[in-house]
């Protein structure tokens, strides 16, 4: 992402949508195509909960009928939220995805305490096409999709962008209301004059001293919480000075932690040591000092998990993360996983009761 895309429309919200500039694709022809469904097994370690609360409801048995979808949803603190729900097997998953996340949706009554849907009430996703070979997702909402308060507008943008380009099929995605392109966003003028993608961040933020055009964004999962006790991860992308070496970037800001005036949770051990990241051929190793342990010797799974969430976020769902202590391979957590081995992109992320 150019550093000119940042400023650009910097000056157009207040807390930058970082969105591409150049010429519209609306021209291009398009192929009504099924979306792929999620990959399922993708993980090299199984998916673990943040809780034992989670640990239940992920070990219920299996529905053959049903297939597990990552969708995009406004918590209490007002972030945009993965939540992984069930629905039923269909050729038209994506639809379904975006329809559960439409405020009202009968979805959202079994969604966490405190999330709601985020798109307008009353929306109806009249269709999605998809341009194969461009990875490209089309999407057609009603007149109801423009109905919104204008503090939400980059949020309804995040939940649908990286609702679908969850998806292996799917990369950009393009608005369009009752079959006609959004050129800007219908309340605060946000222009959409290229499709979007995941590089325009999520849950932006800017700490002091960091200029947005001497800056490199980088994607770190902290913890939430509702008020039943659910935790979850939470995305947030924050600027930070300018860096080649993105993985150590991504390791050394979850040690910093969250901002904690936004209601964020560190996962990281106080104390904890970087010693060193290698990035090579699809492998990032990530080598802790022994303060990353507690006193049982095993490193927070919350932790270790945040870790693998954010450097395959940033490098690539297809990366793999190898994490050691002192030199040493032989990692365990204190949910009792074994992380010996190069370990992959959870394939699930906050499941939910649905």
């Amino acid at each position: 992402m150019k550093q000119y895309q940042w400023i650009r429309l910097a000056a157009v919200t207040a807390i930058v949508t970082l969105l591409s500039t150049g010429c519209s694709m609306l021209g291009t022809k398009e192929q009504s195509q099924p979306i792929d469904p999620p990959p399922t097994g993708a993980a090299s370690v199984p998916i673990q909960p943040v809780s034992a609360q989670v640990a239940q409801n992920q070990s219920q048995i299996p529905n053959p009928n049903l297939s597990a979808i990552t969708i995009y949803t406004k918590d209490s603190y007002g972030f945009i939220a993965p939540i992984s729900i069930q629905v039923e097997k269909s050729l038209e998953v994506a639809k379904i995805a975006l329809e559960s996340m439409v405020d009202g949706a009968a979805a959202s009554k079994s969604m966490p305490a405190g999330f709601i849907g985020i798109i307008p009430k009353g929306t109806t996703i009249k269709g999605i096409n998809i341009v194969k070979d461009q990875k490209l997702a089309i999407v057609d909402f009603s007149k109801a999709f423009t109905d919104y308060n204008q503090q939400d507008e980059r949020k309804i943008m995040e939940a649908i962008v990286w609702t679908l380009t969850g998806f292996p099929s799917v990369e950009k995605v393009q608005l369009r209301v009752e079959g006609k392109a959004l050129k800007e966003m219908p309340q605060g003028g946000t222009p959409l004059d290229e499709p979007l993608t995941r590089a325009m961040g999520i849950n932006l933020e800017k700490p002091e001293g960091v200029e947005y055009g001497q800056s490199t964004p980088v994607t770190l999962y902290f913890l939430g919480q509702n008020q039943d006790n659910y935790p979850y991860y939470i995305p947030v992308t924050r600027m930070v000075k300018r860096t080649d070496n993105l993985a150590k970037a991504v390791v050394e800001q979850l040690i910093v932690g969250p901002d904690g005036k936004k209601g964020l949770s560190a996962v990281m051990t106080p104390g904890t040591e970087l010693k060193q990241v290698k990035n090579a051929d699809g492998l990032i190793t990530v080598d802790f000092s022994d303060k990353v342990l507690g006193p049982d010797k095993k490193a927070p799974g919350n932790a270790l998990r945040a870790v693998v969430l954010s450097l395959t976020e940033n490098a690539g769902v297809a990366t793999k993360v190898q994490i050691t202590v002192n030199g040493n391979a032989k990692v365990s957590s204190s949910d009792n996983q074994s992380y010996a081995l190069p370990v992959g992109r959870p394939s699930v992320v906050n499941p939910s009761k649905l």
